[in-house]
């Protein structure tokens, strides 16, 4: 008799968690509304106008609150190590990324360069198949990786077809190619790039800088880059780099032909990769980025930048709509990486939601060069699940009430 008891209260509550209430944003599928959303086995099970709380075995009463996919952010670096002298591979500078994302509603990270085509295996056993956080790569062009130094001057050690095997050695998994710091006057890294992006039918991101004298952005962004590839660190105002910005406040004619061919645009923020003047310009001019990254690294993190859910709430404060900033954060991002499985609330999709708050008041935010600005609305993380897994919980929603 107990065990039919036992059998009949699984079926009486077929949910694992129901979240109740919230506005469900879902940028890709159209959809803004109150909502439910049921999860079970680490997938979405149902979203209806109501769901039936008794059906779950946990219930979130996500009132008053934004409830959108798991936020996926387009550039960071994870692969963290002890190697001395290793920069973002296996180097001090990368962070362990279950420790900075769920925290900021991130559910999916990409790490971008830190690895290349030689190193890859360890960063993914080290880091990805450790990770509660969905881990993906772009792999550095340079076979060695985000190593710094005369490590990622080497050309010897771009090679496109290496590169583009590894990469599809790992499907989803390795999403993209990397090119990065690279301060010769030689078009090969970004060209080498964007070989191995073709032999393996993935995007390329590029940090462009720091060639002395500069090469020219317009060539990069017209001649060089394929449609679907990415220009990182896009308001940034560098050494090295022409800005997409000029001194006159005008945004160059040739960064609007490359949207329309299909470059996309990324934030990037990092420690030195973001100032106001260029995106209040930009997007003044209607110019907004088509996905908001990070950047995160050791320095980012404790400057400006800070985390996900700041850049996202720097936007806002330069007049950014808020879906228009969910979507460059959630679906925008996963199809830059052509991973549509993710970025979404469908049903049948993994279970990979956040749960914001829209905090009201004065807020400030900081570029990299130490400009501040002030803002009215600020995004909170309250809930973070991960594959139906609640594994971020600021003030304990989801859980049982005490005495």
């Amino acid at each position: 008799m107990l065990g039919a008891a036992l059998v009949l209260l699984a079926v009486a509550q077929p949910y694992d968690l129901v979240l109740r209430g919230g506005r469900l944003v879902d940028p890709r599928n159209g959809i803004d509304g109150v909502m439910d959303l049921a999860i079970a086995d680490g997938t979405i099970a149902a979203v209806a106008e109501s769901i039936d709380p008794s059906q779950a075995k946990i219930v979130v009463d996500a009132r008053g609150l934004m409830v959108v996919p798991g936020l996926v952010d387009l550039h960071a670096h994870v692969f963290f190590g002890t190697e001395p002298n290793a920069d973002y591979s296996n180097g001090y500078n990368a962070l362990p990324p279950d420790g900075f994302t769920f925290r900021s509603c991130v559910t999916t990270v990409v790490d971008t360069g830190g690895s290349g085509w030689r190193n890859f295996p360890q960063f993914k056993d080290q880091v990805i198949d450790r990770a509660e956080t969905r881990v993906l790569a772009m792999l550095n062009i340079v076979g060695s990786g985000m190593k710094g130094g005369p490590v990622e001057q080497n050309l010897s050690d771009m090679d496109a077809k290496l590169t583009a095997l590894r990469a599809t050695e790992f499907p989803g998994i390795v999403v993209g190619v990397k090119v990065a710091h690279y301060r010769g006057v030689e078009w090969d890294p970004v060209d080498r790039a964007v070989k191995a992006g073709e032999l393996a039918g993935i995007p390329v991101m590029v940090d462009f800088g720091g060639h002395d004298p500069p090469l020219s952005l317009e060539d990069l962004l017209l001649s060089h880059l394929r449609p679907g590839d990415i220009l990182t660190h896009t308001y940034a105002d560098v050494d090295g780099r022409i800005p997409i910005v000029d001194q006159a406040g005008m945004l160059g004619p040739y960064v609007r032909k490359a949207r329309e061919r299909g470059i996309l645009f990324d934030v990037g923020h990092g420690a030195g990769s973001f100032v106001f003047r260029q995106a209040r310009a930009a997007m003044e001019q209607g110019f907004p980025p088509d996905t908001i990254s990070t950047d995160l690294h050791r320095a980012s993190m404790n400057a400006g930048m800070k985390d996900m859910l700041n850049v996202m709430s720097k936007l806002l404060s330069l007049a950014m709509p808020l879906e228009d900033a969910l979507r460059a954060a959630t679906s925008s991002a996963a199809r830059a990486i052509r991973r549509d499985d993710i970025g979404h609330l469908a049903v049948g999709a993994g279970a990979d939601i956040a749960v914001l708050s829209v905090r009201e008041g004065r807020f400030g935010f900081v570029d990299v060069a130490g400009e501040r600005v002030e803002g009215t609305r600020k995004l909170e993380c309250e809930l973070t699940i991960r594959a139906g897994k609640v594994v971020w919980d600021l003030n304990g929603i989801s859980a049982a009430p005490g005495r």
